[in-house]
């Protein structure tokens, strides 16, 4: 592997397990590492602190994912990866009828920088977000179908949407293993029909899992907006809370089309809710006052640059649904 050297005092947060290296903290390289290689880092007086992948031209040079030599195998990445599943187990969220879909591998929360790995039902979905991650797909398709007994048949990679543009325009999204085996999956009891192969992200937002059981404790007998619906799980959870009316909102008619599946799959009864596929915030400007709104949007800055406009147009937004 090529070796990298730290500046003096850079080396500190490194050895508080800090998993990003900036460029500015490194002194010397030893080798020629291309974007997406394997490296070791050294301190200033040469003494072995992490491995990680390297990014070419980033601000955050190398991300890290080892503090212990290793070469990076698939042995390590069974280890890494099933200790990551067993501890996923152990609070409650793998073999339980209720919730079949679940986030395993959180990036840095899991100490592996980008990579996500979410579990609907049989599925895994990947997304790499550095090119490190992405070279090593194999290994980690081998270590998914490897961990917890089987409970993972299929991985889909679905990483094209956030690979640096010109490594992304090499690779598609695709299968890496099995194939597709039922997009239907529960979670706390509901039934969501979920399209990772063209959905957003890896097709379902889990880390709104939480918030989609909150919303329930608001909305008995209340009417309910749900702005940015995406596939409708506010909604769903809303209606399941015998909400009195809810009107589902989305500027993509893709996401209404699967708003509509998901309520039909959990046999809400149609007269108590309606799908609308239009700009929400064209919307807002004409629409009847609710009692509850759940506001959801994506992002509107991508990068520092864009900060600014995107305050400005959460503002407005969030200005115009309390006016609601």
């Amino acid at each position: 592997m090529p070796n990298i050297f730290l500046r003096p005092n850079k080396d500190e947060a490194v050895r508080r397990f800090h998993p990003w290296i900036f460029s500015g903290a490194i002194q010397r390289m030893e080798g020629q590492p291309v974007d997406g290689d394997t490296v070791e880092v050294f301190g200033p007086k040469g003494d072995y602190l992490a491995t990680g992948h390297f990014s070419a031209g980033s601000s955050i040079a190398v991300r890290l994912f080892s503090f212990e030599k290793t070469e990076a195998g698939l042995d390590f990445w069974i280890k890494r990866l099933g200790a990551a599943f067993h501890y996923r187990k152990s609070i409650g969220l793998i073999g339980k009828a209720e919730t079949t879909c679940f986030r395993l591998i959180h990036a840095e929360g899991d100490g592996l920088p980008g990579l996500i790995v979410d579990v609907y039902g049989a599925t895994a979905v990947v997304q790499c977000h550095s090119v490190g991650m992405h070279r090593q797909r194999q290994f980690i398709t081998e270590a998914l179908l490897e961990i917890g007994g089987g409970v993972v048949t299929a991985v889909f990679d679905k990483s094209k949407e956030t690979l640096p543009p010109n490594y992304a325009s090499k690779v598609s999204n695709g299968y890496l293993a099995g194939q597709a085996n039922g997009q239907e999956v529960v979670e706390n009891g509901h039934v969501f029909f979920v399209d990772w192969e063209l959905g957003q992200k890896t097709g379902f937002f889990l880390d709104q899992r939480d918030n989609r059981q909150l919303l329930g404790r608001y909305v008995e007998g209340k009417s309910v907006l749900n702005s940015f619906c995406y596939s409708g799980g506010f909604s769903v959870y809303a209606l399941a809370a015998a909400a009195k009316l809810v009107h589902s909102v989305d500027v993509s008619q893709k996401a209404i089309d699967w708003t509509k599946k998901n309520l039909a799959l959990n046999n809400f009864d149609p007269d108590v809710h309606s799908c609308i596929a239009e700009d929400v915030q064209k919307y807002l400007q004409d629409c009847p006052v609710y009692e509850v709104i759940v506001v959801d949007p994506p992002a509107f800055a991508k990068n520092i640059s864009k900060r600014h406009n995107a305050v400005q147009g959460y503002k407005r937004l969030n200005a115009a649904a309390i006016k609601r």
